[in-house]
């Protein structure tokens, strides 16, 4: 009952009684949703106990896939795809949206699960971009879609696959936003054999039939294709099957690079210059990880922990003999200071109060070099925050917004 009492407390009871009244259920007692908001929500608690097993567990798989579009990247999500934004914009409270577009725009609501599913595992293990030609339209007619359909189920060997074909938007660097078609894949796997219970509680086989899910972007404008599936070879397929049956072009396999990091600005105490309007109280450096050139086989990791009376620099100047100018470091003068490349960083950026007061929220970035960041698992928010300045203070080398390998 734990989730189904977040749901029922987090939303609106206006909103709560459109979901039980549409909903059919007949095992809801009575609800008196005139009276006052604390006087329904404890009642309706008890009630929604009581209801049959059938339909309350049908109510707890509800609010789970609404409370899954309630933090920032579902609402983003949401955004990107619901169809009267009017009304959605004005809504207050994250449950009140997520759940008004589960009941008015069902069918909007699972694009957005979709665009959330392929949000969350962009540049993680599963995901590959690609470059093709740019500005192509992506086709949308019954006979191409129909091909690409047909692809996909020679390819898996399967009789059944579903295949959804919307635009939506990306948020990019400055709060600027790209456009993107998405086309999300969902196809029958091979029989599987599992125990369950049935009706009289004697535990039995049972024969299911998975599906698996892939999601495909197409960005016009840079000529990208990003994909997220579960194998290389299922990626490279399902692009290849986009290219030739939706775009009508020649797939001639050419990944996209990885980002590209650079951690030698942190050989030096570095002031991190920001922005005031994004109010930024301050960057602490709280872990660096030091390899000797030409020690492949080793590497020093530095931690300042909460309270440190030095900084990191300071530390490695004494601990690793680290030349942060200035003051030199601690080596004999008849002996040649070491020469330190470093691997892996991690650093805290602390914001000042929100107008609510209380403690500032903090982003904690940690970067691997070459290729690796946690940007990937924030939110976007958070990871437009993160490029712009990695970008600013030269940590991140280049200039496309491309892949990170997970750290």
């Amino acid at each position: 009952m734990t989730a189904i009492t977040a749901f029922l407390r987090k939303t609106p009871i206006t909103r709560l009684k459109d979901y039980f009244t549409a909903g059919g259920f007949t095992s809801l007692p009575p609800i008196d949703w005139a009276k006052p908001e604390p006087e329904v929500v404890e009642p309706l608690v008890k009630a929604v106990d009581g209801m049959s097993e059938e339909e309350k567990q049908r109510v707890i798989l509800d609010a789970g896939r609404v409370a899954a579009l309630a933090d920032e990247p579902g609402q983003n999500a949401l955004q990107n795809v619901v169809l009267n934004r009017a009304v959605f914009d004005t809504l207050e409270g994250a449950n009140n949206r997520s759940l008004w577009v589960f009941l008015k725009e069902p069918d909007r609501f699972r694009l957005a699960e979709e665009v959330r599913y392929n949000d969350e595992r962009r540049r993680g293990r599963s995901w590959n971009g690609f470059e093709v030609e740019k500005d192509c339209t992506v086709r949308r007619d019954p006979i191409s879609v129909a091909a690409f359909t047909k692809a996909i189920r020679d390819r898996f060997e399967t009789p059944h696959v579903h295949v959804d074909i919307f635009d939506r938007h990306r948020i990019i660097l400055d709060d600027q936003e790209c456009d993107l078609v998405q086309v999300a894949v969902y196809r029958e796997g091979r029989p599987e054999d599992m125990l369950g219970f049935d009706a009289k509680s004697k535990l039995q086989r049972r024969i299911v039939k998975p599906v698996f899910e892939a999601a495909l972007t197409y960005e016009a404008e840079t000529g990208v294709i990003e994909v997220v599936a579960n194998t290389l070879e299922d990626r490279k397929d399902l692009t290849a099957f986009m290219a030739r049956d939706l775009l009508g072009i020649d797939f001639k396999e050419k990944h996209i690079p990885w980002r590209e990091y650079d951690l030698s600005v942190l050989l030096k105490p570095f002031d991190f210059p920001t922005d005031p309007e994004d109010g930024i109280m301050g960057v602490t450096v709280k872990e660096l990880r030091f390899m000797e050139l030409g020690e492949r086989g080793e590497r020093i990791t530095l931690e300042s922990m909460s309270g440190a009376e030095r900084t990191i620099w300071e530390m490695a100047e004494e601990r690793i003999g680290l030349d942060i100018g200035g003051t030199g470091h601690l080596l004999p003068v008849a002996t040649e200071p070491p020469e330190w490349v470093i691997t892996r960083a991690r650093f805290t950026i602390k914001f000042h109060p929100g107008p609510e007061g209380g403690r500032g929220k903090s982003l904690t970035l940690t970067v691997r070099m070459p290729h690796g960041c946690n940007l990937k698992d924030m939110t976007p928010h958070e990871r437009l925050i993160g490029e712009k300045y990695l970008r600013r203070w030269g940590i991140l080398t280049d200039t496309a917004d491309i892949g990170d390998l997970v750290d």
